[in-house]
């Protein structure tokens, strides 16, 4: 029986165990419900298990029967502070928290990828590496996890790493896409806390008021983008954060500001990073205020290497069908840590639309939305697929 049919007939136990995961979501670096029913799913395959020692990772591995290399497949656990608002009888029981970008399905399907490969491993050419991480959603899990050895886990360093991503819209129900080369971007965080003297609001002549001057910074922001960035080398840059004064009558003493920066090249990255300062500087002293501005690095960009991303493309192909593979034609703005692992080890990350059957998830609520909805009818695809790409590559040594 094909891995594709073996996954098919796991697909219930699949769901069960993704609406487990989805009920009590958690977040950041420390998941210890999830990294127990991790083990739980587990228990009783032929794996080296550890856990993490500064998060709750779990990092298995499966001994093949042959002495070729070490291949790893990596799934993210964690959640969202995000309130769900999908009406489905296994939504979240944690006030606030959600799994808003399919976290839950990547872990049920690297779960679902080591039993059929547990079930064939005298066959596998050599070792893989199971990466169940915490802390994807800002918090460096992967960094945390690399800093603790999961790329030699196995006592070889790994020679590919592999990752899928589910998406709730923007590709039809169970099909795959990626490309070569950047995927997401890296993403970086820039903060200005502008500093004036508070005052009563109807004297503002006479105090310093910084609200003014942070929402001309907001707007200059996207300004100093088109005149500072070539309109054929994207970037982004959105506030999510504006916090000033308590009070409609009172003038603040600060206002404070923080912006998402994603771009995909180490140039325009520099030259972002150094211009957001000067810029608010210019201003701030324009409205004779002072602002304090901070510039952090967080993920940088995902590169698929692109051997394995034309192997990724081949397998899906050959599993599937042709047509269930969409090239992609440019890369998309979100960002991920497993960018850390595919900058040591080559590999390659491969989306998975998880929209409802029949859809082409067009219009649909998208990841991190609180109505965000994957369908569980991908789980066998996804759980395939990881198996495949693992078996297969051991096979090319």
């Amino acid at each position: 029986m094909s891995l594709i049919d073996e996954a098919e007939r796991m697909a219930s136990d699949l769901a069960e165990l993704r609406h487990a995961f989805h009920r009590e979501p958690e977040l950041g670096l420390h998941l210890p419900r999830t990294q127990a029913r991790v083990l739980d799913a587990l228990s009783g395959l032929p794996l080296e298990v550890r856990t993490g020692d500064g998060l709750t990772s779990v990092t298995a591995v499966l001994r093949g029967g042959g002495s070729g290399p070490t291949v790893l497949l990596r799934g993210d656990m964690d959640a969202l502070p995000v309130t769900e608002a999908v009406d489905v009888p296994f939504r979240s029981g944690t006030e606030g928290t959600m799994h808003a970008c399919g976290h839950d399905l990547h872990t049920s399907m690297l779960i679902g990828a080591a039993h059929l490969l547990a079930a064939a491993r005298d066959r596998l050419a050599g070792d893989v590496v199971f990466m169940f991480q915490p802390g994807e959603e800002g918090f460096n899990g992967a960094g945390a996890m690399i800093d603790e050895g999961v790329l030699d886990a196995s006592g070889t360093r790994a020679v590919a790493a592999y990752a899928i991503h589910v998406f709730s819209s923007g590709w039809r129900h169970g099909v795959f896409a990626s490309r070569p080369g950047p995927l997401l971007a890296a993403s970086d965080i820039f903060n200005a806390t502008v500093r004036g003297t508070g005052g009563h609001a109807s004297a503002p002549h006479n105090a310093r008021d910084p609200i003014p001057a942070a929402c001309e910074m907001v707007l200059a922001l996207q300004t100093f983008l088109t005149r500072n960035v070539s309109a054929f080398d994207p970037a982004v840059i959105t506030v999510g954060q504006v916090h000033a004064g308590n009070r409609y009558n009172v003038i603040p003493e600060e206002a404070w500001l923080e912006a998402t920066v994603r771009t995909f090249t180490p140039d325009v990255q520099r030259r972002i990073s150094g211009g957001l300062a000067r810029l608010c500087q210019g201003i701030a002293s324009g409205y004779g205020l002072e602002v304090d501005t901070s510039y952090t690095y967080q993920y940088p960009v995902t590169v698929n290497a692109e051997d394995e991303a034309a192997f990724a493309a081949a397998t899906v192909a050959d599993v599937f069908g042709p047509e269930e593979f969409v090239p992609m034609q440019h890369p998309i703005a979100g960002a991920e840590d497993f960018s850390r692992v595919i900058d040591a080890v080559p590999g390659a990350m491969v989306f998975l639309g998880a929209s409802p059957a029949g859809s082409d998830g067009v219009g649909l609520a998208d990841n991190h939305s609180a109505h965000a909805a994957f369908d569980d009818r991908v789980l066998a695809r996804g759980t395939t697929l990881y198996a495949e790409l693992a078996a297969r590559r051991l096979s090319r040594g």
